[in-house]
């Protein structure tokens, strides 16, 4: 992270929002829309679902072309459109001096992250890959505690996909999850997986050090939709179910719930993950991808191993 200065030309920090699928809908707008100082800017090539979303939030400035939404102004934008164009937009953000925060994966292959962190650092620009997880309250609760065994399951229902499409998609969270959660330096990893007709069913991950083991485990046939993490020492344990309840077991179990005002938007880290980007951006800071990118690359490493289990 490094300082630079930043020099606005109004109060209030010119913002751009490019795709508004489900995510950006879901969890990112809802925020972004009650963060103080923000002049959101919408983007996306379809003018319906444009003039919807911005009559709803009530934001005048809409785009369908990014060359004009950041020749509007844009100090700083949230990248939610489909992964497979996420190169060609930030590319295209970073050279225009544009900071960028962009969903995971950066890219469906290591050669495009790469190429984009590469690109960041070139520009001088911060480059956030939304990670949410590493700001979840009851994963940082977790962090707190000896972790000689961590244990990550995330589970789906009946949704076998391809082998890259899964990992890069959906197992990217437990690898970068574990990633954040382990003590020390990753010397030892294993992969085990099951693949049907070329769709990827379940997923062993292990990850292994000095003094510590952890586990990434998803089955997309569970039978059901949940996330439990676990992670023990010291002769006590810490479990966080669905990111909010957690739930402490050294003798009798203690059980801490999300309180009932607690949005959804905090819980998952959302919240707190925009804060630390558009903090960033006001004071200058520059923000690097290069860890993120790390996470990447044991991800190609993981779909690589996996498809030569099937083949």
């Amino acid at each position: 992270m490094s300082d630079r200065h930043l020099d606005l030309d109004s109060a209030a920090l010119p913002v751009g929002v490019i795709g508004l699928g489900d995510i950006a809908q879901k969890a990112y707008l809802p925020v972004l829309a009650t963060q103080p100082g923000l002049d959101l800017r919408l983007m996306t090539r379809d003018r319906a679902k444009l003039d919807r979303i911005g009559d709803a939030y009530r934001l005048p400035e809409r785009y369908t072309d990014l060359g004009e939404l950041i020749d509007s102004g844009i100090k700083a934008a949230f990248v939610h459109a489909a992964t497979d164009q996420h190169v060609a937009i930030v590319e295209q953000l970073l050279t225009a001096g544009v900071d960028v925060y962009v969903d995971k994966p950066l890219d469906y292959h290591l050669a495009g992250a790469r190429r984009l962190v590469e690109l960041a650092e070139l520009t001088g620009r911060s480059l956030m890959v939304g990670f949410n997880r590493r700001h979840a309250p009851g994963y940082l609760l977790a962090a707190e505690r000896p972790r000689d065994l961590i244990v990550l399951q995330k589970h789906r229902e009946g949704l076998p996909e391809a082998v890259r499409s899964v990992v890069l998609d959906d197992f990217i969270h437990v690898v970068d999850t574990l990633r954040f959660l382990v003590p020390g330096e990753i010397e030892h990893v294993d992969v085990r997986s099951r693949t049907r007709n070329g769709l990827l069913e379940h997923l062993v991950l292990t990850l292994a050090g000095d003094g510590f083991t952890a586990l990434g485990v998803m089955n997309r046939v569970s039978g059901s939709t949940e996330e439990v993490l676990e992670v023990s020492g010291g002769d006590a344990k810490r479990v966080v179910v669905n990111l909010s309840e957690v739930i402490d077991h050294k003798g009798q179990p203690s059980i801490r719930r999300r309180g009932d005002w607690v949005s959804v938007a905090r819980q998952r880290g959302i919240e707190q993950i925009v804060t630390t980007f558009l903090d960033a951006v006001r004071a200058g800071k520059t923000l690097s991808a290069r860890d993120a990118l790390r996470t990447h690359e044991l991800c190609e490493s993981i779909v690589e191993r996996v498809n030569a289990q099937a083949a």
